[in-house]
C-alpha cells in the first residue's frame, strides 16, 4: 500500500511537473473544460438564488392560504381557449365556500377591474401604476400582511360602501414623502378615500413586489363605484393540517355553484404557495438542464483536446517511456502515469472553472441585486468530479497507447 502510495504521488508530481514546463499549451487544452464547469456552476448558482428567493416570497402569504381563480395560477404563459372562455368566479361562491366547507376557516374576496390602472393623486403627486382592489375584511389575516401603521377596515365599513383605505408601502413612499399618511384623502380615479392604514413591504421576487403598489378599499365600495367589475378572486384558508380535504371540497362546491359536468374538468384553478413553488422548480430545472446539456458541448470539447494533447504527449515522451519500462516500470505504472497527468490537466481546469463559476456569482450579485445568486456546495463537488472524469475518459487511450509501447522499439525511437 505504501508503495502504491508512492507510485501514485510520484506519477502525480510528474503531471505537474508536465503542466508547467507547457504552461500555454496546457491552458489551451483545459480551456473547454474550464468554460463547461463556470457554466455549470453559474447557472446553479442564479438557480438557487431563484429558488431561495421565490419561497421565501411565496411563503410570506402563509402556507395554509388557498388562491382561486378562473385561471390556473402560478407560472401559465398560454390560455387555452377553454380557459379563456371561463365565467369569472361570483362574490356567491366565496359565500358557498365560508358555508359548505368545514375544513376552511376563512374566506376573503378580492375583486378588480381589467385595464389600465386608474391615476392615484395626492396634493399634485401623480402615481400611474397603483393597483387598486376591493377586498373584503377578512383578505389582510389571508394574506398575512403587516400594518406599519392604522388599521385594516372593519365589515361595518364594507356593508356601509365607505370611501376609506389601506395602501401599500410603495403608495405610502411615493406619494407621502415627507408625512403621515394616515387620516390623508387621496384620489384614485377621480375618487376620494380617506386612508387609515399603511402596510409594511413585502419580500420581492426578482426586485419587484407589485403588492407593494397595491390601494385596497372595502369590496362593496369597490362594486359601487364600479358596478361593471365581475373579475374576483377568492382566497380560502384551511385549518392547520387540513389543506388536502379544504382543497377537495372547495373543488366540489365550486363545481356544483358553477354546474360543472362530472366527465368535464374544473373551470377554474386552484394554487398554493407549494404548488406555486413546485412549478417553478420544474421550469427551472427543464431550463438548467438545457444549460448543462449545452456546457457539456465545452466539457466534449475540452476533453477531446486532451486526449489530442495527451496523444501528442506520448510520441514527444516515447524515449522516456521505453526508459522507464527498460529499468522496470509495469504497464499499469505507465498507464497511471498518463491518467494521473490527464486527470491533473482537466482537474486544473475545473479548479479554475469553480473559481472562475464563484466570480461570476459575485458580480451578478453586486451589479444586478435583484437576480440572486448563490454558488451551492453540490454545484462545487460535481464541477471537479466531472473534470477528473474527463481526464479519466479521454486519458484512457492514450495512456493504454503508451503503456502498450515496446520498450526496444520506443528506444530507438528518436
Amino acid at each position: 500500500m505504501a508503495a502504491e502510495f508512492r507510485n501514485i504521488r510520484e506519477n502525480l508530481l510528474l503531471a505537474l511537473d508536465t503542466l508547467r514546463t507547457h504552461k500555454f499549451r496546457s491552458f489551451l487544452t483545459i480551456l473547454g473544460v474550464l468554460i463547461g464547469t463556470t457554466t455549470v456552476i453559474g447557472v446553479a448558482s442564479i438557480i438557487t438564488g431563484l429558488n431561495s428567493q421565490l419561497v421565501q416570497a411565496a411563503e410570506q402569504y402563509g402556507s395554509r392560504t388557498i388562491w382561486i381563480y378562473k385561471f390556473e395560477i402560478g407560472f401559465v404563459f398560454r390560455l387555452t381557449r377553454e380557459q379563456r372562455m371561463r365565467k369569472p368566479l361570483k362574490y356567491e361562491d366565496a359565500v358557498a365556500i365560508r358555508d359548505f366547507c368545514p375544513d376552511v376557516e376563512r374566506v376573503s374576496v378580492e375583486i378588480f377591474h381589467q385595464g389600465l390602472p386608474p391615476v392615484t393623486k395626492y396634493k399634485g403627486q401623480d402615481m400611474v401604476n397603483a393597483q387598486l382592489f376591493g377586498a373584503t375584511p377578512e383578505d389582510f389575516s389571508l394574506n398575512n400582511v403587516t400594518f406599519v401603521s392604522g388599521r385594516p377596515y372593519t365589515t361595518v365599513e364594507d356593508l356601509h360602501r365607505r370611501n376609506v383605505a389601506v395602501i401599500g408601502a410603495d403608495v405610502a413612499t411615493t406619494l407621502f414623502q415627507n408625512e403621515n399618511p394616515i387620516d390623508k384623502d387621496i384620489t384614485v380615479g377621480g375618487n376620494s378615500f380617506k386612508i387609515i392604514g399603511v402596510l409594511g413591504k413585502r419580500l420581492a421576487f426578482l426586485g419587484d413586489n407589485g403588492d407593494d403598489r397595491n390601494i385596497y378599499i372595502p369590496y362593496w365600495t369597490f362594486r359601487k363605484i364600479y358596478p361593471a367589475a365581475r373579475e374576483n378572486l377568492i382566497l380560502a384558508m384551511a385549518y392547520p393540517n387540513r389543506m388536502t380535504e379544504a382543497m377537495n371540497e372547495i373543488t366540489d362546491v365550486l363545481r356544483r355553484m358553477r354546474r360543472v359536468k362530472p366527465d368535464q374538468p374544473n373551470d377554474f384553478g386552484m394554487a398554493t404557495a407549494a404548488s406555486v413553488i413546485g412549478q417553478f422548480h420544474q421550469i427551472t430545472g427543464t431550463v438548467a438542464l438545457a444549460l448543462v446539456v449545452l456546457s457539456s458541448i465545452g466539457l466534449l470539447v475540452g476533453g477531446i483536446g486532451v486526449m489530442n494533447i495527451m496523444l501528442v504527449s506520448v510520441t514527444e515522451r516515447t524515449r522516456e517511456i521505453g526508459v522507464r519500462k527498460a529499468i522496470g516500470a509495469r504497464r499499469q505504472d505507465i498507464t497511471w502515469q498518463f491518467l494521473l497527468e490527464a486527470m491533473t490537466l482537466t482537474g486544473a481546469g475545473g479548479l479554475m472553472g469553480i473559481l472562475m463559476g464563484y466570480l461570476l456569482s459575485f458580480t451578478i450579485r453586486t451589479l444586478v441585486p435583484s437576480l440572486p445568486s448563490s454558488v451551492p456546495l453540490w454545484s462545487v463537488f460535481i464541477g471537479f468530479l466531472v473534470s477528473i472524469g474527463i481526464g479519466l475518459f479521454f486519458g484512457m487511450w492514450p495512456a493504454m497507447k503508451a503503456s502498450r509501447l515496446d520498450p526496444i522499439v520506443a528506444l530507438r525511437h528518436e
